[in-house]
């Protein structure tokens, strides 16, 4: 039994190579000949994707309840869009954390040469926006600690996202932490090659990324459910 767990803790090379002929030939006619081999891949992703969320839930509280109900559809909303392409060419996904005292959101992407683990706020409200801005405007001492620790520099390198160009509404182009001021989305991203993606250990590397944003979703959680006196309630 243990042997058959740790099979199942893998991305399989047919996996990746489903999503590059995938790639080749997106038409609905070339996936409805191939469905069965499509829900085969599925299936391998989903027990990978189980495993990783065990391991994510041993130091983390989280909502989504199984692999399988983390994974995002494969099949592509066109309605609005340029790119009338049917599917999409990765395996991807994510976990919800629990109670809204834990905030930040945690993202998994398999796709041939562009994989990676990703977590943070993707679309902050505009509330949540301006609490985040009026901390860092009154004290930006704790979140430069958190992106300048060697944990967070090793995983992810420096803080990403969507940016302004100019300083938002109420602070100026001079203030001292006009670069942090300056971000509407704050992301954490950690890419992987397609040959770290197929090795043994990458649930456990992705389960380190995950691990490592955590003192800056605390820090995120802190301010955005804290009251006007820092009090978390």
């Amino acid at each position: 039994m243990s042997g058959q767990k740790k099979e199942q803790a893998l991305i399989h090379p047919s996996s990746l190579e489903f999503l590059r002929v995938l790639q080749e030939n997106n038409n609905r006619e070339w996936f409805n000949e191939h469905k069965s081999t499509y829900l085969e891949e599925l299936q391998q992703v989903e027990k990978f994707v189980d495993v990783l969320l065990g391991k994510l839930s041993t130091h983390d509280e989280i909502e989504t309840l199984s692999g399988k109900k983390s994974m995002h559809r494969i099949y592509r909303d066109t309605r609005f869009s340029k790119d009338k392409r049917p599917y999409k060419n990765n395996w991807s996904g994510g976990f919800k954390r629990a109670t809204r005292f834990r905030r930040g959101g945690y993202y998994y992407h398999i796709e041939p040469g562009n994989s990676f683990i990703a977590g943070g706020f993707w679309a902050p409200v505009p509330a949540d926006l301006k609490r985040v801005r009026d901390d860092i405007s009154f004290d930006a001492a704790p979140l430069r600690k958190i992106l300048k620790s060697k944990s967070f520099v090793s995983h992810f390198g420096t803080l990403q996202g969507e940016q302004l160009k100019t300083a938002p509404q109420g602070f100026t182009n001079d203030h001292e932490s006009i670069d942090l001021l300056r971000f509407k989305q704050f992301l954490l991203i950690r890419h992987f090659s397609d040959k770290e993606v197929l090795d043994k250990t990458f649930a456990e590397e992705a389960n380190n990324t995950f691990k490592a944003m955590r003192p800056f979703f605390d820090y995120m959680s802190e301010v955005l459910s804290g009251d006007e006196n820092g009090e978390v309630g």
